[in-house]
């Protein structure tokens, strides 16, 4: 496992269109349907990284909350699955379901759509307005494995509630997440 971090990126660039499939359902779905009306976060995720297993209830708190809030979420996986089998399609839609997903999970197994938002890490969040434009790379919260800080999304829900109010998401002061690095082929 190498510690890698949110690669650094200025803010501002339009969020990359995608049709990826889910794995909850198999449902091929498209950036343009997942991000209309309103703010969008895109999680790359995957099964069995220890920095995602260790937010993996807090996501799906998370992701609760935001549709109650009217804020899209999207998590996507892609890791190579012939080096990280775990993190493969089935294994993708038995997670979703045991943990009750409130997102789609969706598989980037060209890995395209990874490098298209230059994810580096998983978990790897990136936040975008209703125009599309990204406003926010960073962590979900200071929580990593072994540090016994609490799990609570502290950073992203602060976004999140700028964004809702109307107001603007500062860039200064954004903290890169960490995690595995994704398993490019």
């Amino acid at each position: 496992m190498a510690l890698t971090p949110t690669t650094d990126l200025p803010l501002g660039f339009d969020a990359p269109n995608f049709q990826l499939p889910n794995a909850l359902d198999g449902a091929m779905l498209s950036s343009q349907e997942l991000m209309q009306d309103g703010p969008t976060v895109v999680m790359f995720i995957c099964n069995h990284c220890p920095f995602v297993v260790h937010l993996l209830d807090g996501l799906v708190a998370f992701g609760n909350d935001m549709r109650a809030l009217g804020v899209n979420v999207i998590a996507i996986s892609s890791n190579d699955v012939s080096t990280h089998p775990q993190d493969g399609f089935s294994f993708m839609k038995a997670l979703a379901m045991e943990k009750n997903f409130p997102f789609p999970y969706l598989y980037d197994e060209s890995q395209a759509i990874a490098k298209a938002y230059d994810a580096a890490c998983t978990p790897d969040f990136s936040v975008f307005d209703a125009d599309q434009k990204c406003v926010y790379r960073g962590q979900f919260d200071a929580s990593r494995p072994g540090n016994s800080i609490p799990v609570t999304g502290q950073d992203l829900r602060a976004v999140v509630s700028l964004m809702v109010e109307g107001l603007e998401v500062p860039a200064a002061g954004q903290v890169p997440s960490m995690g595995c690095n994704i398993k490019w082929k």
